[in-house]
């Protein structure tokens, strides 16, 4: 089980940080990342990190503004968000992958002002 926090409103120029809370499996096992569905938009990749965190990687749209971390002692994974967009504006999920998939229920992030 995934599920994502501190989703809200935020004016642009302003920051967020993303939590993804993990349960039921061998989190120390799985490659997280970080999707966002725009409205009317699909669902797109915007973040990864590996099972130990050394890697990450990023879509060009958030490089340099978003961070991806994890803590494998707590189970968690973050997203910090900085300099916000409108273009920003979406719901993001969490993702764990290791062997089967598992997905958060999502959080919205609404940027305006």
């Amino acid at each position: 089980q995934l599920v994502e926090s501190g989703g809200g409103l935020v004016q642009p120029g302003g920051s967020l940080t993303l939590s993804c809370a993990a349960s039921g499996f061998d989190f120390t096992r799985a490659y997280m990342s970080w999707y966002r569905q725009p409205p009317g938009r699909g669902r797109e990749l915007i973040a990864a990190i590996t099972m130990g965190g050394g890697t990450t990687n990023y879509a060009n749209s958030v490089k340099g503004r978003f961070t991806i971390s994890r803590d494998n002692t707590k189970n968690t994974m973050q997203l910090q968000m900085e300099d916000l967009e409108p273009e920003d504006t979406a719901v993001y999920f969490c993702n764990a992958q290791l062997g089967r998939e598992f997905w958060g229920q999502g959080t919205q992030v609404t940027v305006s002002s």
